[in-house]
C-alpha cells in the first residue's frame, strides 16, 4: 500500500467516526471577542484563565457526553490548555471517545469589488499550523466562509472566491492528515423567502464541490457544515419545520455528492429549540438522504451553560447536566426520534 492510499484510508476512517449515527459535534471554537460577551454577561473577565475554566466545565462533563458527541471543535488557544489537574483537553476528550478538532481560519475580510461581501483569511502558513495541530492531538479541522443573500448577492465573484478558498484549505488539511470540515455558511440577514434561500444554497454548494474536485480533495475524507435552508430574518412568511426540511434536503440532493460521509448543520440564527426541531424534521423527511445528517452546533448546545455556571464551582454539575441534555436531544433528532 502506497503512502497516498494509506493516508486516504485514515482520512476516510476519521470522517466516518465523526459521522457516526446518533452523534454530532460540539462547536466550542468561539472567537475571543465572542467569549468576552459570554464571560462579561456572567460577571467574569475575558481572561485566558476564565476561558480555560469555562471550557473545562464543558469537557469534564460526565463520560455519557461521548454517547452523543463524536467530536469537538476547539479554538486554537484551547488545543494547548489543560484541566486544573494538568490534563490536556485534547487528551481528556479522546479518553471520552470524542475526537478533538480545531478551527484554523483567521476570520472574514472584505472582498474587494463586491457589495460588502467577504472571503476568509488564514491560508498563509496553514500547512505548518495543520502539522502542529495534528502533532498536538487534533484529528480534524474547520474553516468558515460566509455568503449573504441580497438582490445582487451572492455575486459570482464571492461564490467562486469562497469555493476556491474552501478547496485550498481542504487540500492543505488532508495533506497534513486532518479531515477538513467545509463550512460555506449562507447567512440569514435579509428578507428573502425560502425558495430564494434554497436556490442560493444550491448555487453555493455546487460551486464548492466543483472547486473541491478541481483541487483533488478526497471527498470521502471530508465533512460538510452548511446552513439549513432558512428564510431571511426579515421575511414576512412563516414557514413550518416541514417546509424547511423539504427545502434543505432537496438543495443537498441537487448539489452534494453521495460520497460525502456526513453533513452537520450549523445552528446560527435559530434558537436551541428551533435548531433541534428543524434537525428532527430533516431526518424525518421521507426523501432520499444518502449522507448522515447531524449537528455541528455551538450555541444550540451550550447557550444555557454559562448562565447556569456563573463561574461558581457549586454550579458545575448543573451546567454540565444541561449540556448533556441538549446533546442527547440533538442526538435523538439526528436519528429522527423525538425522545
Amino acid at each position: 500500500m502506497n503512502a497516498l492510499t494509506k493516508q486516504k484510508e485514515e482520512l476516510q476512517k476519521i470522517a466516518a467516526t465523526l459521522a457516526e449515527s446518533g452523534k454530532g459535534i460540539l462547536a466550542a471554537d468561539e472567537p475571543l471577542e465572542y467569549m468576552k460577551t459570554v464571560l462579561n454577561d456572567i460577571g467574569l473577565e475575558n481572561s485566558e484563565e476564565n476561558r480555560r475554566r469555562y471550557r473545562e466545565v464543558l469537557f469534564t462533563s460526565d463520560k455519557s457526553l461521548g454517547k452523543y458527541l463524536s467530536g469537538v471543535i476547539l479554538h486554537p488557544e484551547t488545543v494547548y490548555q489543560k484541566t486544573k489537574e494538568g490534563i490536556l483537553f485534547v487528551r481528556l476528550l479522546k479518553e471520552k471517545g470524542i475526537l478533538p478538532g480545531v478551527n484554523v481560519d483567521k476570520g472574514l475580510v472584505p472582498l474587494y469589488g463586491t457589495n460588502n461581501e467577504t472571503t476568509t483569511q488564514g491560508l498563509d502558513n496553514l500547512a505548518r499550523r495543520c502539522e502542529e495541530f495534528k502533532n498536538s492531538g487534533c484529528w480534524f479541522a474547520k474553516w468558515r466562509c460566509a455568503l449573504k443573500i441580497g438582490s445582487n448577492t451572492p455575486s459570482s465573484l464571492a461564490v467562486s472566491e469562497n469555493a476556491t478558498v474552501l478547496a485550498r484549505y481542504a487540500s492543505i488539511c488532508q495533506a497534513n492528515g486532518l479531515v477538513p470540515i467545509v463550512e460555506p455558511e449562507v447567512q440569514l440577514e435579509g428578507d428573502h423567502d425560502l425558495q430564494r434561500a434554497e436556490e442560493v444554497t444550491e448555487i453555493v454548494l455546487t460551486a464548492v464541490y466543483k472547486a473541491l474536485k478541481d483541487y483533488n480533495v478526497f471527498i470521502e475524507g471530508t465533512l460538510l457544515k452548511p446552513s439549513m435552508v432558512l428564510p431571511g430574518r426579515s421575511c414576512s412568511i412563516k414557514y413550518q419545520p416541514e417546509n424547511i426540511a423539504r427545502a434543505t434536503v432537496n438543495a443537498l440532493l441537487r448539489s452534494v455528492p453521495a460520497a460525502v460521509p456526513g453533513i452537520g448543520f450549523l445552528s446560527g440564527g435559530q434558537t436551541a429549540d428551533e435548531a433541534t426541531e428543524n434537525l428532527l424534521c430533516i431526518n424525518s423527511y421521507a426523501g432520499k438522504k444518502p449522507w448522515a445528517l447531524t449537528f455541528i452546533f455551538g450555541r444550540a448546545l451550550q447557550s444555557f451553560v454559562p448562565n447556569i455556571w456563573k463561574g461558581k464551582e457549586e454550579n458545575i454539575t448543573s451546567a454540565q447536566s444541561e449540556l448533556i441534555k441538549r446533546a442527547k436531544a440533538n442526538s435523538n433528532a439526528s436519528l429522527g426520534c423525538k425522545d
